[in-house]
């Protein structure tokens, strides 16, 4: 089976058997170099994987890129408690698509990343959060799993090491907050999808009052490779601080949206005309959201010096995040558009703390006013003062996650809204 809309200019180091039925059984995982990092990492034990996967420079491709040793090195050395390794595939950011992919056609990939991971922390049993709408992919991952037990990859003395571990699967009800790491805690302890106060950090009171640390889909399935290939051949690809590669999710208005696997560090702009086959009907390019819906919105000026590593993202203005790039083109209403986003991050807020719940809803009441024609000049004045209050005020950022592309929108796209305001029309037709 082909998978769609490949390109020469990709680097597939997670992504080379999308589309590969036979990727998903155990047989044909190992028969394309599969578990073999998993016997290394045994061999070597697990200070060394640490220190392997500290020298790659791998950074967590959940968002926020904070570096995979060193978050790995936090974990408690006492081993008289249980600890946890939490791999987070609960993936619903708007705008991302790539964790989904890594279960559903290399489960086995990530297997194995849980599996090194959790013996790298001296964990012996991983838990994986699913995303409750990922049907097709819990069953694939769950026969996978059952597979890699049968064939002593995981279970009691894995390989005949000696060392036990074992992976439950965890099927969430699709509350978004719960892709939070410490509301995925909750939620997996059979409690409210909330998020809790910090410190204490995961590291010293997690998941069943352990040290735990959790990992995103995308951060685990590029173990294997690091500690199979060493942490120096990761090096390769992407840059001194953002080294290796990035699944991108590309959607919105270009010619060939989907996931491409690149080098952090490829220029935006080269994605978007070249990779993705430009933007639709020959518009032009008007704002792109370069990390999922809850970063700052790039005009189009600011893409085209934009390189897309976490550095470079962030002196453009904006900020990598998941790398879920969504492209608006020139009929695109950024009224609308921010208005739908408030919305979901609205009805999503769990409602915990004051800034998140009425701020998320006030915004959006005023930008549904907005649209509709009836705001005012003063309203923006006071979506700015919200979103304010909304940013650093939280126990997560869920509310800042609407701040950011709300004040964004109305500094850079401000004549939008002015249009609304003074004349009740609305400023593109998409």
């Amino acid at each position: 089976m082909a998978y769609p809309y490949r390109h020469e200019k990709e680097v597939r180091l997670l992504s080379e058997h999308f589309g590969d039925l036979e990727a998903r059984t155990v047989e044909g995982w190992k028969a394309r170099g599969g578990y073999e990092g998993l016997a290394r990492a045994l061999e070597i034990g697990r200070e060394r994987v640490v220190e392997e996967v500290k020298t790659s420079g791998l950074r967590g491709r959940g968002g926020a890129g904070f570096p995979t040793g060193l978050k790995w090195s936090f974990m408690p050395k006492d081993q008289t408690r249980p600890h946890y390794l939490l791999c987070n595939a609960d993936e619903s950011e708007p705008g991302t698509f790539k964790d989904r992919e890594l279960i559903r056609w290399t489960p086995h990939q990530l297997l194995e990343g849980c599996l090194i991971g959790a013996y790298a922390i001296g964990a012996s049993h991983c838990y994986i959060y699913l995303r409750g709408e990922f049907f097709e992919a819990t069953q694939v991952l769950a026969r996978a799993l059952e597979d890699a037990y049968d064939a002593n990859l995981a279970g009691k003395d894995v390989l005949g090491s000696g060392v036990d571990l074992d992976v439950t699967l965890h099927v969430g009800a699709g509350a978004y907050i719960c892709g939070e790491e410490t509301g995925l805690m909750n939620s997996l302890e059979g409690r409210r999808g909330e998020p809790r106060i910090k410190p204490p950090f995961p590291a010293a009171v997690g998941a069943f009052g352990m040290p735990t640390t959790i990992n995103n889909v995308e951060t685990l399935c590029a173990v294997p490779g690091i500690v199979k290939n060493g942490g120096d051949w990761y090096r390769q690809w992407g840059t001194e601080k953002s080294p290796g590669t990035k699944l991108f999710c590309v959607s919105g208005h270009v010619n060939k949206p989907g996931n491409y696997e690149l080098p952090l560090g490829f220029p935006l702009m080269e994605l978007i005309e070249d990779v993705c086959g430009g933007v639709r009907d020959g518009n032009a390019l008007k704002a792109v959201i370069p990390g999922g819906s809850s970063v700052p919105i790039m005009t189009a000026e600011e893409c085209s010096a934009c390189s897309l590593d976490y550095e470079g993202v962030v002196e453009c203005g904006s900020m990598l995040g998941c790398a879920s790039v969504i492209v608006m083109d020139e009929t695109a209403d950024i009224v609308k558009q921010v208005r739908r986003m408030a919305y979901f991050y609205a009805h999503e807020s769990c409602g915990q703390c004051t800034p998140c719940r009425e701020g998320t809803a006030w915004a959006t009441k005023i930008l549904e006013r907005i649209e509709d024609g009836r705001g005012t000049e003063e309203d923006l004045d006071t979506l700015l003062q919200i979103g304010d209050q909304m940013t650093g005020t939280t126990i997560c950022v869920l509310s800042d996650s609407l701040a950011a592309p709300v004040r964004s929108s109305i500094e850079k796209f401000r004549d939008e809204y002015l249009a609304l305001i003074r004349r009740g029309e609305r400023v593109g037709a998409a």
